[in-house]
C-alpha cells in the first residue's frame, strides 16, 4: 500500500457511500424514494464494513411515483404507501453518524445526493452538512481516456457484475462501493495522492450547509 491509506486523517475517517433513487417532480427538487448507505473503514490494513442502512421512502402528494420512476427503479406507488416518511427514513440514518467521528460521504456523481441531502436537511441534519467525495471525477483522474464515467461503464471496466436490480439503491451502494475501493486502490500507487488532503482535493465536493454564505452585492 502506498501513503493515502497509510495517512492517519484517512484511516481516521469513516466512508459511507450513499445514494438515492428519487422522484423529479416538475417546480420541485427531487424527492427521496429510497436511501441506502454503506458505512466502510481502513483499518488494520484492510477494509472493514461498519455499517449499513437501507429505506424506502414514502414521497409527498406533489412527487407521486411516475411509470417512468417505476421502468427505471421498479418501484411503484404501492409499494411506497405505507414507507417510512422522509422524516423517519432520513433522521434515522442521521442518528446513526457517531459525533465527533469524520466522515466522508462517497457516491457516483455527488451532486445529486447533495442537492437531496440538501433539501432533505431538517431530517438529517448532520448528514446534510457531510462533505462528499464523488467517484468520476476520482476515476477522470485514475482512468483517463474512458469513453465516459457512468457506473456502468466502471462497472464494467473492473470488471464488477452488473446487479440484477440495477438502479435500486441498496444495489447501486454496493457497485459503487465496490467501485470506490478499486479507485482507492489506484490512488494508493498515485504519488499525486499521497494523503486523504490530496484526495479530497481531487474528488472532494463541499456540502452545501458548509459553503460560505455570500452577502447581497448591495447590502447596507
Amino acid at each position: 500500500m502506498g501513503g493515502l491509506t497509510q495517512d492517519p486523517a484517512f484511516q481516521a475517517t469513516t466512508f459511507v457511500v450513499i445514494d438515492f433513487e428519487t422522484t423529479t417532480p416538475t417546480g420541485y427538487p427531487a424527492q427521496p424514494i429510497e436511501v441506502a448507505a454503506l458505512a466502510l473503514r481502513f483499518e488494520d490494513s484492510a477494509w472493514t464494513e461498519t455499517g449499513r442502512y437501507t429505506s424506502l421512502i414514502r414521497p409527498p402528494e406533489f412527487a407521486p411515483v411516475t411509470p417512468a420512476d417505476t421502468a427505471q427503479t421498479g418501484l411503484t406507488a404501492e409499494q411506497l404507501q405505507q414507507a417510512p416518511t422522509p422524516a423517519e427514513a432520513l433522521g434515522a440514518l442521521d442518528q446513526r453518524l457517531t459525533a465527533g467521528t469524520p466522515y466522508l460521504l462517497v457516491a457516483q456523481h455527488a451532486a445529486t445526493e447533495a442537492n437531496v441531502l440538501h433539501h432533505q436537511a431538517e431530517h438529517s441534519p448532520t448528514l446534510a452538512r457531510t462533505d462528499l467525495l464523488d467517484t468520476i471525477p476520482l476515476a477522470k483522474h485514475l482512468i483517463p481516456n474512458l469513453p465516459n464515467y457512468k457506473l456502468d461503464t466502471l462497472l464494467n471496466h473492473f470488471g464488477i457484475p452488473q446487479p440484477t436490480d440495477r438502479h435500486r439503491a441498496p444495489a447501486d451502494v454496493d457497485v459503487t462501493a465496490k467501485v470506490f475501493l478499486r479507485l482507492i486502490s489506484a490512488a494508493d500507487e498515485d504519488p499525486r495522492i499521497a494523503n486523504l488532503a490530496a484526495l479530497v482535493k481531487t474528488a472532494g465536493r463541499t456540502a452545501k450547509a458548509n459553503l460560505p454564505v455570500q452577502a447581497g452585492l448591495f447590502d447596507v
